[in-house]
């Protein structure tokens, strides 16, 4: 049931609704045609369509409008006509294809409603707008509704405009007036037993929108827009009286607003509100990607990027999800519809048939090039420098649910999330050392062989670092101090796969952990489709450093099995190993765990590269090496600092650059890259490093002359690949430094992985009555200003039993 007063609206219908803005509260207006032209309903359809649901024209005059008038007016946000001829509706039905539904004609005394509501309204409920009073407008509402209370209190549902349920709360007959009156949230305290307004004490205020009387009559429904610092309706600091809501879309919008008023002025955010042009591209980016996804996970994952940056214009230009909401409704009274077609540049052009036994043509033949920007512009370099975003925080609301059911459900949850995820179905999810043969299948003798160089290249280079002395320090007579290494005891170890193979990782990560001497390895590593298998490599690699088992699971859910430990997995102490943005928002959810007890290696981000080179350069060698990284991924980075480089130089490299690209199997990945990676041009050598600095990179590439001679300017990078014969490939794989590194400018933080990041150091002292002598006056001094007696006590006992302190020395 609708409210039981339908106001009428003639001559200055806005003007009406703005002298008396109480009249929004009943979601319904009657626009009188014998008064009001075709315009003037269009104009007030466009000012209030927002704040009133239903808006409907009486027509009791067939020749006010023509029919293509008629259409017009359904097609522009007129939910109803209300007529008194029936001919006339049979006529709009027949002829002019307006739904029946659309038409509501009067029967009797009666206007029979079935659009948006089922509601019969009698001409005794339609009043002239201007007439209505707030006296009025509320004991009609109150003749209508029931109520079987002793104390004659209304249920009142209180939802927000997204109909989201705020709580359940009651209303008196007085308590309606006001909240009329006022356009608030006013209500009953059964509590208190008087009238109380939200948000007077606590500031979470509420505008009523409009007030709704339900099918029976015997309840009500305040539709409210809460304000306010927090717009908390809860006394329990919550949104609803039932705890938060989902961070959908309206939490979505409610972020961005706040973080279009406070983001930093140097963060992504802030960037992206200030600079149409990078949103703009970003939308069209997300946009493209939504249109390449396939499974029901990517369609999904895409659809939130577009909307996240959607919702980021909207919010930046003062749109809220209201207004589109609105515009979705007008688009759903439309009784007409537009061809649908597509514009043209967005229409795929048919391919002309290929002759026989043609060559394959290059999948585009756009130039793979790459932004050139000049130190000396200082917006253009942050712009070139700014890494693609990282939205861990907004996909943790997925990741969350996967990590808890596998902490709760073990085995199960694992065993079904590897069927969802990975389309592999398992008995059990755990491989066993020693691994049987068959899982060697497959493994040639020169990738053993390659395998074992790696191997043996990285154990050397990390045993290296292996830390197994005691560092010992008497610091005073008397007092001696030690610190000495122990191998963290139970490690997991992630290796991406599923449909790539990556025994590097593998090696990469179990070498160092067996160097440490940790008792217990496990891999996690993602079957493969087509025989739910890991691949044959990292099978072997596993045997060689002594993994006792590999987890047949990836993702997030891999992640919570090793930490939290499951029936047949061990719980690990330290989780390594790169991966997606699930990975690593479960790495991260586990480190914050305490339940878990579990730590990480580094924050993870896309892999990147950063290139220094002169004129000298080999053009092909630098072009290699930015592409080696641009096929990683789609949000991988890559950046080439050029000093003192001429402009034929740069061509050359922009060539070398596009003739290797569009050979490679990845291009379509690179094309993607590069669109967000730059040359930046620099002055000096001295430059070019304060701008690495800054960037700390990933992988850095010196490919300049004496480049040994300037790692001494390196302060922060992951790992340094010096002079022109020097690929970061060979890094990657053999040459035996760690290719798993701080990404994201966390190089400014972390190291990269290495021995000691598989062991822990424990520090010990040892005091005797001669180092208690020098130092437990210090002890107890120190303590006593922190207000720690029994930390001074300690102290004090020992030495006065020792003779240490003078007689009465308190």
């Amino acid at each position: 049931m609708v409210f039981p007063i339908l106001p009428v609206y003639g001559k200055n219908a806005v003007n009406v609704i703005k002298t008396k803005s109480f009249l929004t509260v009943t979601d319904q207006a009657l626009l009188n045609s014998s008064v009001l032209g075709k315009d003037e309903i269009k104009k007030f359809v466009e000012e209030l369509a927002s704040s009133i649901s239903l808006i409907s024209v009486l027509i009791d005059n067939s020749n006010i409008f023509d029919d293509e008038d008629i259409v017009e007016l359904l097609n522009n946000g007129v939910a109803t006509l209300f007529l008194n001829d029936q001919s006339y509706a049979d006529h709009l039905s027949h002829d002019v294809g307006v739904p029946t539904e659309r038409l509501t004609v009067l029967e009797g005394s009666v206007y029979k409603n079935k659009f948006v509501v089922v509601a019969d309204f009698a001409a005794s409920d339609l009043a002239p707008a201007d007439q209505i009073t707030i006296d009025q407008l509320s004991q009609s509402l109150l003749s209508k509704i029931k109520t079987d209370r002793q104390d004659k209190l209304f249920t009142t549902l209180v939802v927000d405009t997204y109909e989201r349920c705020l709580g359940l709360v009651y209303s008196s007959a007085e308590s309606v007036k006001l909240a009329i009156e006022k356009k608030a949230g006013v209500y009953f305290s059964r509590s208190r037993n008087e009238i109380w307004e939200k948000g007077l004490t606590s500031g979470d205020t509420q505008e009523l929108k409009s007030i709704q009387l339900d099918c029976d009559g015997d309840a009500l429904k305040f539709v409210v827009e809460p304000s306010g610092k927090t717009s908390n309706f809860c006394h329990l600091n919550t949104e609803s009286c039932f705890g938060q809501f989902n961070h959908g879309l309206v939490g979505l919008e409610r972020l961005l607003k706040d973080r279009l008023a406070n983001a930093p002025q140097k963060s992504y955010t802030r960037r992206l509100f200030s600079d149409p042009d990078l949103l703009t591209a970003k939308i069209k980016e997300e946009a493209e990607e939504l249109t390449e996804a396939d499974s029901k996970s990517e369609l999904a994952w895409e659809a939130a990027d577009l909307f996240y940056f959607a919702l980021a214009k909207l919010v930046a230009n003062g749109v809220s999800l209201s207004d589109v909401e609105t515009n979705l409704n007008k688009k759903h009274l439309k009784i007409t519809r537009r061809k649908g077609d597509a514009k043209p540049k967005f229409l795929q052009m048919q391919k002309a048939p290929e002759p026989q036994n043609a060559q394959a043509e290059e999948p585009t033949s756009e130039t793979v090039v790459l932004d050139v920007v000049a130190s000396s512009n200082q917006s253009g370099v942050e712009k070139a420098l700014s890494r693609p975003i990282q939205k861990t925080s907004e996909i943790m609301h997925l990741v969350n649910p996967i990590v808890e059911r596998v902490r709760n459900e073990g085995d199960k949850a694992l065993i079904e999330f590897t069927a969802k995820f990975d389309g592999v179905q398992l008995t059990s999810p755990v491989l066993e050392a020693p691994f049987p043969e068959e899982y060697f299948e497959g493994l040639t003798d020169e990738m053993k062989e390659a395998l074992d160089l790696s191997i043996e290249n990285v154990r050397k280079f990390h045993a290296a670092q292996l830390q197994t002395e005691v560092l010992q320090v008497e610091t005073q007579p008397g007092v001696v101090c030690s610190r000495f290494p122990r191998p963290i005891e139970k490690v997991g170890l992630y290796i991406p796969g599923g449909t790539a193979v990556l025994p590097s990782t593998a090696l990469m990560l179990g070498v160092p952990a067996q160097v440490a001497e940790c008792k217990e390895i496990v891999f996690a590593s993602p079957p493969r489709k087509s025989d739910g298998r890991v691949s044959p490599e990292v099978i072997y690699v596993a045997a060689k450093v002594g993994a006792s088992k590999i987890v047949l699971a990836g993702g997030a859910q891999a992640v919570a099995a090793m930490a939290y430990g499951t029936e047949s997995i061990p719980k690990v102490d330290k989780i390594l190993g790169p991966g997606n943005q699930f990975v690593t928002a479960a790495k991260m959810y586990v480190q914050n765990d305490t339940q878990a007890l579990c730590s990480i290696d580094m924050p993870a981000g896309p892999s990147e590269v950063l290139v220094i080179c002169d004129e000298d350069a080999d053009v092909d060698f630098v072009a290699s090496d930015l592409l080696s990284q641009a096929e990683h991924g789609i949000d991988s980075q890559v950046i080439l600092l050029g000093v003192n480089l001429s402009d034929k130089k740069i061509q050359q490299v922009q060539d070398a650059v596009h003739e290797q690209a569009v050979k490679l199997p990845r291009v379509d990945i690179v094309r993607k890259c590069i669109a967000h990676s730059a040359i930046i041009t620099c002055g000096s050598y001295e430059e070019a490093f304060d701008i690495s600095n800054q960037y700390a990179p990933e992988h850095l590439i010196l490919q300049i002359t004496n480049a040994q001679d300037y790692v001494k300017l390196v302060d922060h990078a992951g790992s340094i690949f010096v002079g022109a014969y020097t690929p970061e490939s060979c890094g990657d794989y053999s040459s035996g430094t760690n290719h798993t590194l701080p990404t994201y400018g966390y190089a400014r933080q972390y190291s990269g992985v290495n021995t000691s990041t598989f062991q822990k150091f424990i520090t010990s002292q040892n005091v005797s009555p001669e180092g208690l002598k020098n130092i437990g006056k210090a002890v107890m001094c120190v303590a006593k200003v922190e207000g720690l007696d029994a930390h001074r006590n300690a102290v004090k006992i020992r030495m006065s039993k020792l003779g240490l302190l003078p007689e009465n020395f308190q």
